[in-house]
């Protein structure tokens, strides 16, 4: 039986966080598909004041105490009384056996009563990934154990197109530098029409994040995004799953 991962040598105490919740709306009904669990300090600092601290020798440690935080906060915040999943954040280079590794999460899960089908792991390719086979590994371990996966930030980074040919997620979060002013910039709405048409083909559902203004949110639905997320619909909530503040028609662009 595995009970533990390599890597952690005592440096979880290093790290006092709590999560911010931050739903991602599915606007074909106005409520949250998810919330995404954002890493603060335990007093609300910000994620960089947390961020900063990880290194090669606590990046095990910090990864499993985030995954911890995310279960436990969102339960507590009341995401048993929805129906949305919670995406939660993974670092691929901290994780050197997916089957050992994920036991801890399967643990808290089965301890706050969370359904482990309602849980999606989300990586950044903004994180340089020394061996790609080891992430698709992992990404195609968590789908045959029923979890949602994604990748974040995609359109920037260190990989794109690339990565995406040999790993494929069930979503895609498009990067915000893609998202930022799309009502008024041709070349955006191109690139997020041929990304949200190859992902359609690829069986990979899209979600669009930073949306900040109504025009950029009626531009992605015209677009055929489905899932959105960002200032327009709701900040993070420090400890809490915010309410979802009116939106234009949201079946009007459907």
């Amino acid at each position: 039986m595995v009970t533990g991962c390599q890597g952690c040598r005592g440096e979880d105490h290093a790290f006092d966080i709590a999560m911010a919740f931050q739903p991602i709306v599915d606007c074909e009904t106005g409520a949250p598909f998810a919330y995404e669990a954002l890493v603060r300090g335990a007093d609300g600092a910000s994620a960089h004041s947390v961020l900063s601290r990880v290194h090669a020798d606590n990046r095990y440690a910090f990864d499993q105490k985030c995954r911890v935080a995310a279960i436990e906060g969102a339960v507590a915040a009341g995401i048993l009384d929805t129906d949305a999943k919670l995406s939660i954040n993974f670092l691929p280079n901290a994780v050197y056996s997916p089957l050992a590794c994920i036991q801890l999460t399967l643990k808290t899960a089965r301890a706050c009563g969370f359904p482990t089908d309602r849980l999606i792991f989300e990586f950044t390719e903004n994180e340089h990934m020394a061996d790609t086979d080891h992430v698709k590994l992992i990404i195609e371990t968590y789908q045959n154990m029923g979890f949602g996966t994604a990748i974040d930030d995609f359109g920037a980074g260190y990989a794109g197109l690339g990565l995406l040919a040999g790993i494929q997620t069930d979503y895609l979060k498009l990067d915000m530098e893609l998202v930022r002013g799309i009502d008024a910039s041709r070349p955006r709405r191109l690139i997020v029409e041929g990304v949200v048409r190859m992902a359609r083909s690829l069986g990979i559902a899209v979600i669009a994040e930073g949306i900040e203004t109504a025009a950029e949110y009626e531009a992605l639905r015209v677009l055929g995004v489905r899932y959105l997320q960002g200032y327009h619909f709701a900040r993070p909530g420090f400890r809490e799953l915010p309410a979802i503040g009116p939106v234009e028609s949201y079946a009007a662009v459907a």
